[in-house]
């Protein structure tokens, strides 16, 4: 980068930075020269790249400033030579200038011709002159779900985006595209295969489907000659070091021996040559090159047919443009899609000899007149673009056979499609037809097929009964069709009528073969006259209280699924079908299955989670005919009733090889280990006792699955017999609990991982349960579909992310957004071609709602789900990104012009719209998640977390019901995962259960979850009866304190030198005493009002009688009591009264005896003098006052958990201390009752100037107090002892 002289400051330049001066530039462009280290192979910045604070601070100034990271070109060129060697560091610049800032100016500042963009490590894109790259940076960041300005500027600056989005100031180029593009050299060369020749250099060309040899002086215009290497060879000359011999094909054959220099070119040709002569038809495949243009060179190559240009930016004006391609003689297939052309070539239309043409996602908005003049075009592709019209001279084409102009903005069908009579579909999926017209269609008697799958239809015309006797297929799935007539098409054969809205259907079923009208409000189904051709129907997931009649006639059916209706019971005429195979009326009302009288063929009954109480003991008899009735039956699912047997006659199904009935009551295990063909068994969660074993089991036996029947006790003779099946599942014994085990009292979590017959693992999981120092947890579930590497990624990575994102903002949907975002830049390389669903879910204490303890903030992306339990029913708490079962996202990405094929993906790839990864797929998939943010309470029980295949699976009730009487999460997430598995699933499936325990019992404050009084003055007396129980009060106890604003709830200690005694009167505490951090649960926060639960306190005494901390009359340390130097500290209880209603309180000095002596051991009175300004007291006796028990609603307390040595005490032990101080004993001397000996700092001084104001106020006080009373002194002379013997 050349250096210009500095001119005049602009208005964009920064300060200068200290690290390097910047050169000034044209237009106020400030370039930062620097050298730039790239992190490996990710090409990621370090530390020392980054900018200094003065550019940051320039930035700070505006959001509308940034930078642009300006790679050089042999930043992505990597050979198979230099991949071993050391990579040199190329200048990386680091450009500040504004959203407004061109192409243009940069260039001029950097001394460069042009910049050029790359997305996502792929295509490389050279930008215009007017094009702004910051503006590029932050509408991407925008588009991908950055919203704040200043965070949109913060990730434009991080070098981590260059993954994503990346400038070069060169145009970057692979050498294995170099290769497939060109090869060219100068090497000796030999012609023909004799010696007769002499070896000469020549500048040899390996272009298209010919080698190309000419004069190096005359190259350009001298003789060349011209190689056709299609059909031909490529052989080693052994006799010659590095030499290849390239021949053609045919009678006259010719042959050109060629001598490389070095090994790695000799591979090179090779490598490339033997792809071109291994075609048997001339085709040239320049896809995914970043292509302006097509080499010169090209163009000698006339034997070319098929030219694949797709994923390029092809221009029209250029050497080797659009323009120049009717040189091609022989050119019969083009594909030029993806190219961003924005406008038809017309000089396209100047290829007489195309017969293939793939246009789409190009952005036409219309045809030219001119595309009449492809007469022998044949199929014709333009689909994704923005056509609302077709020109009529498209019907010249009369050897068209297939036109596809899907996801374009057709209203209605072109009237063109009349003429092209070699057409018979009708492709136009993904376009804006809202009228469904008949009558349309009765005018192309050519067409048989009609696709208008994904439109917006929402009703049909038929303008006169005239019937349609040519359309034999119709696809009309993911639209907005209430009610749907087709009884006019006779013909029709096969119908998709999937995922609308529809409660009636009537069609024709003279021919009629095949019928899917699955996820509708199907409530009738007509169908006239019974079709005697329909072997397929497909009807579940409807509102269908019987199965049709006509459906019961129907002779040659296979398939019946009628699952997930309102059926109550199953037709006779149905069961009694000879050309039925498979049958499933799962998930209905089915309460009897009807006697089978004769044989029947069926091969597969699914019957599953319905109300069956018993099977026929005739269901698996023989007939009259000498037949089993179900001979041919291979697989039976019984799951989810309520059956307590299985009819023993099923040993006659010999061809019997999946038998699934979980989740009954069968208590007798069934004979079905005789079956010579049995392979699955799963009789999971029923109440087996026993089993009987055959002396031999069958060789094909691979799983069996008894979890779940807890009563079931298996011998080891059993379990040796079973030793040779594949997978055996029995429930494990519970392992021994260790109370050195720490979880959290809120939550604990299962995590269960099954990978099915799939022979990886493509799921993980992340369980935090001490989040931010244990004030919150996180888990997360991931789920790559096919590849398992960004799951292990995000599992190890996004714990960090979130946490880092906490801490920059409070608001959850801000920071759970920009978690998924953060990590979705974070995958760097790997999220380029690979995607992940995602899920978090992050509990944490709640500070927007007081009534809740906790709050739960999930957000998703992808497939995977979350649900909670709240007072046993399920709570979805996440959304589900599918093209199938989110129409607005399936509706984005239509607008986005994104291709979906006929499964329901996007471009072939995923049928999700959202997912962290799959970079290449922007701007369709996108990593903003859905979030959604709940206060957790009292009823919510526990949540669960699934992957894909779980909840394809498993129904969210059926789910909680599964695992809420479950007491083991770890049980509960494997029960999931094998319910899923019982239900067919043969996928990886994943499940995490969270038990949740956020009620007043899940507390964690230190003394068992008992509330502290509050920061505001109290009482200076108190009067104790009863210790409190040691349950856990509500928090509508009523106690309530006041203590001064500046009172710590901590703890009250005092410093060596002070002592508790009882000879003196307590003293009000109207001044502050120093506050430390204390534990508390997120279920009893520090409080900041006046009412408050009860709490145990623990209180830290010293004396300066003994250095241990003893008295002279004591030989042994008391048990319970801790020395710590010249302190002796224990930790005792100091009981408040019980807690009442704030109303009753007045009046609880009328209800209060005087206490014995006994009742004083247990519950003391006391008060708390200030001690100079430390953070200590002084406990002193109870005041002779009745009247301050009257100001005070409730009676004071004190807490404290750490002691001075530094030690923290836990809980229980806070309890065993309380329990040992109660049989010290009591004295009136030593630790326990120590007389006071106040230092002079202890002593209130008063200055002079304010010593009569004191006086007079405190004559007014005394004055105010009302006499005590008979019942008030004698307690007074009771407290004679100051014992902390609780």
């Amino acid at each position: 980068m050349g250096e210009v002289e500095p001119g005049p400051a602009g208005p964009l330049e920064p300060p200068e930075p200290p690290e390097a001066p910047a050169s000034r530039r044209p237009g106020g462009i400030r370039v930062l020269k620097r050298t730039m280290k790239r992190n490996g192979s990710r090409h990621c910045l370090n530390r020392r790249s980054r900018f200094g604070s003065r550019e940051r601070d320039w930035l700070r100034e505006d959001v509308k400033r940034g930078c642009v990271y300006l790679y050089g070109a042999d930043t992505a060129t990597a050979t198979a030579a230099s991949a071993s060697a050391t990579a040199s560091s190329s200048d990386l610049h680091l450009v500040l200038c504004t959203v407004d800032t061109p192409v243009s100016e940069i260039c001029a500042g950097e001394g460069r011709e042009r910049l050029y963009l790359q997305l996502h490590g792929d295509l490389v894109r050279r930008l215009e002159p007017t094009e702004r790259p910051l503006q590029i940076v932050y509408d991407y960041l925008s588009r991908l779900g950055f919203d704040d300005p200043v965070r949109i500027q913060e990730e434009a600056a991080n070098p981590d985006l260059g993954c994503m989005l990346r400038f070069y100031g060169e145009k970057p180029c692979q050498m294995d595209h170099l290769d497939r593009i060109l090869l060219s050299g100068i090497y000796n060369v030999r012609k023909g295969k004799t010696q007769l020749h002499k070896w000469a250099e020549r500048l040899v060309v390996l272009c298209g489907t010919c080698l190309i040899v000419s004069s190096v002086k005359d190259c350009q215009t001298g003789k060349m000659h011209i190689l056709p290497l299609v059909g031909g060879k490529v052989e080693e000359v052994k006799r010659r070091q590095y030499c290849l011999a390239f021949s053609s094909a045919g009678a006259q054959a010719q042959t050109y021996h060629v001598s490389f220099e070095t090994l790695a070119e000799y591979q090179r040709w090779q490598r490339q040559s033997s792809k071109v002569v291994s075609q048997r038809i001339s085709t040239v495949d320049l896809s995914c090159h970043s292509l302006e243009e097509v080499p010169e060179h090209l163009f000698y190559s006339q034997d070319i047919t098929y030219l694949n240009l797709r994923h390029n930016f092809m221009q029209l004006e250029r050497p080797g443009g659009l323009d120049t391609f009717y040189k091609f003689s022989q050119l019969k297939g083009l594909n030029l899609s993806h190219n961003k052309l924005g406008s038809f070539p017309v000089l396209l239309c100047e290829i007489s000899t195309l017969t293939e043409l793939n246009l789409s996602c190009n952005g036409f908005h219309d045809l030219p007149s001119q595309i009449g003049n492809l007469l022998n075009l044949q199929t014709l592709c333009l689909d994704g673009n923005f056509l609302t019209t077709l020109p009529e001279e498209l019907g010249n084409l009369q050897q068209l056979s297939s036109l596809g102009i899907s996801f374009n903005n057709f209203s209605q069908i072109p009237k063109v499609y009349e003429k092209l009579t070699m057409l018979d579909k009708v492709v136009m999926a993904g376009n804006q037809l809202e009228v469904l017209n008949l009558e349309v269609l009765n005018c192309m008697s050519h067409v048989k097929h009609v696709d208008l799958r994904m439109n917006h239809l929402k009703t049909m015309v038929i303008e006169n009964l005239e019937g349609n006797k040519y359309i034999t297929h119709m696809d009309l799935r993911d639209n907005q069709l209430t009610d749907l007539d087709l009884s006019s098409l006779c013909n029709l054969e096969q119908l998709h009528c999937e995922r609308n809205q529809l409660r009636e259907l009537t069609l024709s079923g003279f021919s009629l073969r095949t019928l899917y009208a699955n996820s509708n409000r199907l409530t009738a189904v007509n169908v006239y006259p019974v079709p005697s051709l329909l072997t397929s129907l497909e009807l579940s997931r409807n509102l269908l209280e019987c199965v049709p009649d006509w459906a019961c006639e129907a002779k040659k059916i296979e398939i019946l699924d009628v699952s997930y209706n309102l059926l109550t019971e199953i037709p006779m005429r149905i069961l009694s079908s000879l050309s039925l195979r498979k049958l499933m009326v799962g998930h209905n009302h089915v309460q009897n299955l009807p006697a089978l009288v004769e044989h029947i063929p069926l091969e597969v009954l699914d019957i599953q989670h319905n109300l069956l109480t018993r099977l026929p003991d005739t269901l698996f008899s023989k007939a009259l005919n000498k037949l089993n009735k179900l001979e041919q039956l291979e697989e039976l699912n019984l799951s989810g009733n309520k059956l307590k047997t299985i009819p023993t006659t099923i040993a006659n199904c010999k061809r019997l090889h999946t038998l699934v009935a979980h989740s009954n009551h069968i208590s007798i295990f069934p004979e079905i280990l005789q079956l010579p063909q049995i392979q699955f068994v799963d009789l999971s969660c029923n109440d087996l006792t026993e089993i009987l074993i055959p002396e031999s089991l069958p060789a094909t036996l691979q799983d069996l699955d008894l979890t779940g029947n807890t009563n079931l006790v298996l011998e080891h003779k059993t379990l040796d017999t079973f030793s040779h099946i594949t997978t055996l599942k029995i429930d494990q014994k519970p392992l021994p609990t260790t109370d050195s085990t720490v979880t959290s009292t809120f939550w604990s979590h299962g995590l269960a991982e099954m990978a099915g017959q799939r022979n990886k693992l493509c799921i993980s999981a992340l369980a935090v349960d001490n989040f931010a120092e244990g004030v919150g947890a996180v888990y997360g579930m991931f789920d790559g579909d096919r590849n398992e590497e960004l799951p292990r990624l995000l599992q190890c990575t996004m714990a960090d992310v979130l946490l880092e994102e906490v801490q920059q903002s409070t608001n959850d949907t801000v920071f759970m957004a920009h978690t998924f975002l953060v990590s979705h830049r974070k995958l760097g390389m790997a999220g380029q071609k690979l995607g992940s669903s995602a899920l978090l879910c992050y509990i944490r204490p709640d500070t927007a709602d007081p009534t809740s303890s906790f709050s739960l903030t999930v957000a998703n992306v992808g497939t995977c789900q979350a649900v909670l339990c709240r007072s046993g029913k399920p709570l979805p708490l996440s959304k589900v990104f599918s093209l199938e079962q989110d129409p607005e996202e399936a509706q984005r990405v239509k607008d986005q012009k994104a291709i979906i094929t006929e499964d329901n993906k996007v471009n072939g790839v995923t049928c999700c719209t959202r997912l962290l990864g799959c970079t290449y797929l922007y701007p369709w998939i996108l990593p903003k998640p859905h979030i959604s943010s709940t206060p957790l309470t009292i009823q919510d029980e526990l949540l669960i977390l699934g992957n894909k295949a779980l909840w394809e699976h498993l129904s969210y009730t059926e789910a909680v019901n599964a695992v809420c009487h479950v007491q083991d999460p770890l049980a509960a997430a494997k029960k999931l995962c094998t319910l899923a598995q019982s239900y067919g699933c043969q996928d990886n499936v994943g499940a995490m259960v969270v038990y949740l325990n956020v009620g007043e019992e899940g507390c964690t404050c230190e003394m068992n979850g008992l509330t502290l009084p509050g920061p505001v003055g109290f009482a200076s007396t108190a009067t104790i009866k009863d210790p409190p129980k040691p349950t856990t009060p509500s928090s509508s106890s009523g106690i309530a304190s006041e203590f001064s604003s500046e009172m710590s709830t901590s703890e009250v200690s005092s410093e060596v030198g002070s002592t508790a005694s009882d000879e003196h009167n307590t003293v009000g505490l109207d001044a502050a005493l120093l506050s430390r951090p204390e534990r508390r649960c997120s279920l009893h926060p520090t409080p900041t009002s006046g009412v408050f639960q009860r709490q145990p306190s623990c209180a830290t005494f010293s004396s300066n009688q003994s250095d241990n901390g003893l008295d002279s009359d004591d030989d042994q340390p008391v048990e319970g009591v801790m020395t710590n130097g010249s302190k002796v500290e224990v930790e005792v209880d100091i009981h408040c009264c019980r807690g009442r209603q704030l109303e009753n309180s007045l009046t609880l000095r009328e209800n209060f005896p005087i206490p014995c002596l006994e009742e004083r051991a247990r519950g003391l009175v006391f008060g708390i003098r200030r001690q100079n300004s430390v953070n200590s007291g002084i406990l002193l006796p109870v005041n002779k006052d009745k009247t301050e028990l009257q100001k005070s609603p409730s009676t004071s307390c004190l807490y404290g958990k750490k002691l001075s040595n530094g030690s923290i005490v836990p809980l229980e032990d806070s309890l065993n201390l309380i329990e040992v101080a109660t049989e010290a004993p009591r004295k009136k001397t030593g630790y326990f009752a120590a007389p006071a000996q106040l230092e002079p700092e202890d002593q209130f001084v008063v200055p002079r100037d304010l010593e009569e104001e004191v006086k007079e106020q405190m004559k007014h006080h005394q004055e105010s107090r009302p006499e005590p009373d008979s019942s008030e002194e004698g307690r007074t002379e009771l407290a004679e002892e100051f014992d902390t013997a609780l």
